[in-house]
């Protein structure tokens, strides 16, 4: 496959999951109208665009993908299945993972206890994210690309839609990733924990440690910066994983005796012990907490705990030092592993939290993130504020 700089490739934004088993003849003559290679197991389309191509592609695909998963899903979901085992008998997990998703973490209050949306539902959704595509694409067709860098205070675009992923809708779609509480939303916080969150916008007041993910309170030093801003910690990859914009991949790699979770945001590796280990003493914390696994029939259940208290807890309320971390990952079809998750932590919620996000094979590698700490956006990021600071104590504007 050759690059240059007209050239983007697709690995993820519509990751869709082909159904096995058998196909009506005209699924068969559509997948290969879209240059598909039928084959009897699912598999992850990639799809290789040139920039001048993208926004007129990217609408009809999804609308087409989306369509398509609702059709055939419900063959995927009564086929019968048979995991594949490792060398050491166990059921294997590996491989290279996107949790990337269009279902909100929360559900909207106006489904109450309704845990799956109908297929007319499905159809909305398709539609509305068709609207709300259309609507992005025809607002960047009209920007002005302009070279010049931006006026002072005024943030400049980080990201269009080109970027963001949105996962599928197919059959058995969620009205959102929290199934406990039964109403699909967080459980009422203990006082005294309040929301704790940054921005891309102007520093806001506060104190270190800096526990939210992105912005700041200042620029003096690297320790006033949001913990992805001094690529401490992804703000998706956790634990547990949340899907958010972008670098929604994960990689599973097994031995006998571990399991390694890779993330690909910031390119961190929890290498979980799956044998009888000493606990860690109370006092010893860890960014990525302490992990400790076993098998539960063909689940590998993950539960973690040390974490440090330097990051906010659970969607961005509190601190995780006294999370407790529950993670369940079942390979349920060729292309899916069922990630499941329960957080239970007393000083920041009054309930526990438990949420189910499927994550869906990539025909793929994980990248480096290539975010390490100290690297030179944080040192610009300071250069910048001594500048600004310099030319103010200069009386130059």
């Amino acid at each position: 496959m050759e690059f240059n700089e007209n050239t983007k490739v697709l690995r993820k934004t519509w990751n869709f999951t082909l159904c096995q088993g058998n196909k009506p003849q005209y699924f068969r003559e559509l997948y290969q109208k879209i240059y598909c290679i039928f084959r009897p197991q699912p598999f992850i389309l990639l799809l290789k665009l040139t920039n001048g191509g993208i926004k007129q592609m990217k609408l009809r695909f999804l609308i087409l993908l989306s369509v398509m998963a609702v059709a055939c899903g419900t063959a995927v979901a009564q086929s019968d299945y048979t995991v594949p085992r490792t060398e050491y008998g166990q059921a294997d997990l590996q491989g290279v993972w996107n949790f990337s998703s269009s279902t909100p973490m929360q559900r909207p209050e106006r489904f109450g206890e309704q845990e799956f949306l109908t297929p007319e539902q499905v159809q909305e959704q398709i539609e509305r994210q068709a609207r709300m595509t259309a609507l992005a694409d025809a607002r960047e067709a009209e920007l002005i690309v302009d070279p010049e860098p931006p006026p002072s205070g005024q943030t400049p675009r980080g990201y269009n839609t080109f970027w963001i992923e949105m996962g599928t809708l197919g059959d058995n779609v969620r009205t959102s990733h929290i199934v406990y509480p039964l109403n699909g939303r967080l459980p009422q916080a203990v006082e005294g924990n309040p929301v704790i969150a940054g921005g891309l916008g102007p520093d806001i007041t506060g104190e270190r440690p800096v526990r939210f993910i992105v912005g700041g309170i200042g620029k003096d030093g690297p320790e006033d910066r949001g913990t992805s801003e001094r690529c401490l910690v992804g703000f998706n990859a956790g634990p547990p994983f949340q899907p958010s914009l972008y670098n929604n991949n994960m990689q599973i790699i097994q031995h006998r005796d571990a399991f390694v979770i890779m993330t690909e945001m910031v390119h961190d590796a929890r290498i979980v012990p799956l044998i009888e280990k000493a606990e860690l003493s109370d006092d010893i914390r860890l960014w990525s907490g302490d992990s400790v696994g076993y098998w539960e029939g063909d689940t590998v259940v993950v539960k973690t705990k040390n974490f440090n208290g330097m990051q906010a807890g659970f969607q961005s309320r509190g601190t995780n030092h006294d999370m407790v971390l529950t993670e369940k990952f079942t390979r349920v079809a060729y292309d899916v592993v069922n990630y499941e998750f329960t957080v239970e932590d007393p000083s920041t919620y009054m309930d526990k939290i438990t949420a189910i996000v499927p994550m869906s094979k990539v025909a793929g590698q994980i990248y480096e993130y290539a975010c390490h700490e100290g690297n030179y956006g944080m040192i610009n990021t300071l250069r910048g504020a001594r500048m600004e600071e310099r030319r103010e104590a200069e009386g130059i504007n």
